[in-house]
């Protein structure tokens, strides 16, 4: 018999009985409870500095000795942007160009005839392989878009679609050419004429060796009336625009490319040329700008994760990593770095650069100073960074070796996820315990209930009895 309430007499409140003593049993889960709740705050604290730590790696790296250090960047800059424009790598060499640009790279386009519906059936729907062939056009006259003793040379590439009753429309054609994605684009101009609706191509490459040359099979005799197309033969499409190189000239010296972007003409150097018939200066130089970003980068992610540190592991900080010592060592390390002068080159320490330390172990960046030393002598400010023993490199060295799976980090956060799995067990079986208990405990009020039941059964019929007397 269990009885979970209040009834009349003097029977017990078993929930309330069992709701009391079990608050008290659970005391120990509580502060397992509260154990965990600090070590929970404890992973995400040191997760919150491993981050910052990682934003001081990637800084320290952009002043490192890779190639896509800012220490290796250089940056080009045209007197004339409407002309040419450039962008440079760290492979590239100062210096100044004159550019002097004749034509520009264009892709040839060619128009079909006219037709006087866009969805209507060019031919009977036999099945046509056409041939789409690509090279250069040599010698001969255009006239009207069409040229007269002319010679094709095939560039030996070439591309198939199959024109059938399925697709054997304009727009068929036009959808066709474009899923081949061969190097053509084909659009439908609309020219307001009698037989309005044009096929349009395009070749997707610009430069001369990329003219097109269209063949049939000779299957369908309207598709190859509409599509066949050779320049030194039978021309059934009008060339609207001739395929063109880029000419211009770097220093005096003459080029021809079939591009208007060019990455082979200035080592290190990507040039996108913009207007013919135009002149330009394009200046190449270290990028100066880039370097000062990426110190003052580096700066700031210094004094962030030091400032952090520092804040998270001070006694009576109310931070949950209070008086962690792995804290204090690593930023001891850190200050240590700072301070440890280079060596090997004319420079030795960051205040050289610009680069000092505040009375709270911070750093602050002079720019002005780091720009004069820079263009002093940029050789020995990119040693002092990324040489052996460069600040970028020691402290990349430093980080690199904190975040590593064996590292300050990885050592912290498992001693404190074994202490989290060890509290989880502990409190799996104690929550096991609890049940037990609990169990116990309804049973023995319940139980005693039922005596108390009795006795006052028992006690209204002896009062019963003893009035009869």
């Amino acid at each position: 018999m269990a009885v979970s309430s209040a009834t009349s007499g003097s029977s017990i409140d078993v929930d309330a009985v069992v709701k009391g003593l079990m608050s008290v049993e659970r005391i120990p889960i509580d502060r397992l409870d509260a154990k965990k709740t600090s070590f929970e705050a404890k992973l995400s604290a040191l997760s919150l500095l491993k981050s910052k730590m990682s934003t001081l790696q990637s800084a320290a790296q952009a002043l490192g000795s890779s190639s896509s250090s800012s220490l290796s960047a250089f940056k080009a800059n045209s007197s004339d942007s409407s002309v040419v424009t450039a962008t440079a790598t760290s492979s590239a060499v100062a210096g100044t160009y004159s550019l002097a640009v004749t034509a520009l790279a264009q892709s040839q386009k060619l128009v079909a005839a006219g037709q006087a519906s866009s969805t209507a059936a060019i031919g009977d729907g036999t099945s046509t392989v056409v041939t789409f062939d690509f090279g250069t056009i040599s010698g001969g006259t255009l006239t009207n878009g069409v040229y007269s003793g002319a010679s094709f040379n095939s560039g030996g590439t070439t591309a198939n679609i199959t024109i059938d009753s399925s697709n054997n429309t304009l727009q068929g054609i036009r959808d066709a050419i474009n899923t081949a994605n061969m190097g053509v684009s084909a659009t439908i101009v609309n020219d307001g004429s009698g037989t309005p609706y044009r096929l349009a191509l395009s070749s997707d490459n610009s430069g001369v060796s990329n003219s097109i040359k269209i063949s049939t099979d000779g299957a369908n005799a309207a598709i190859t009336g509409l599509l066949a197309h050779d320049p030194a033969a039978t021309q059934n499409l009008a060339q609207t625009v001739t395929a063109q190189n880029a000419t211009f000239s770097v220093n005096g010296i003459a080029v021809s490319k079939t591009s208007n972007t060019v990455s082979d003409v200035i080592d290190g150097v990507t040039l996108t040329l913009g207007k013919a018939a135009s002149t330009a200066t394009l200046t190449v130089e270290r990028d100066t700008t880039a370097v000062t970003a990426a110190v003052a980068s580096f700066v700031t992610a210094y004094n962030d994760l030091y400032t952090s540190m520092k804040n998270t592991f001070a006694y009576k900080s109310g931070s949950a990593l209070a008086g962690d010592t792995t804290l204090r060592s690593l930023q001891s390390e850190m200050r240590e770095i700072a301070a440890t002068a280079a060596s090997g080159g004319a420079l030795a320490n960051l205040f050289e650069v610009g680069v000092s330390s505040k009375s709270d172990g911070t750093l602050q960046l002079d720019s002005g100073t780091l720009s004069s030393k820079m263009a002093g002598n940029f050789s020995d400010v990119a040693s002092l960074f990324n040489s052996t023993t460069g600040f970028g490199t020691r402290f990349d060295t430093w980080s690199s070796a904190a975040l590593a799976f064996d590292g300050a980090f990885a050592n912290r956060t498992s001693s404190f996820n074994q202490t989290l799995t060890s509290i989880s067990n502990q409190r799996l079986a104690l929550e096991t315990r609890m049940a037990s208990l609990e169990k116990m405990y309804r049973q023995q009020y319940s139980q005693l209930n039922v005596t108390l039941a009795g006795l006052n059964t028992t006690s209204s019929y002896l009062t019963q009895q003893l009035a009869k007397l």
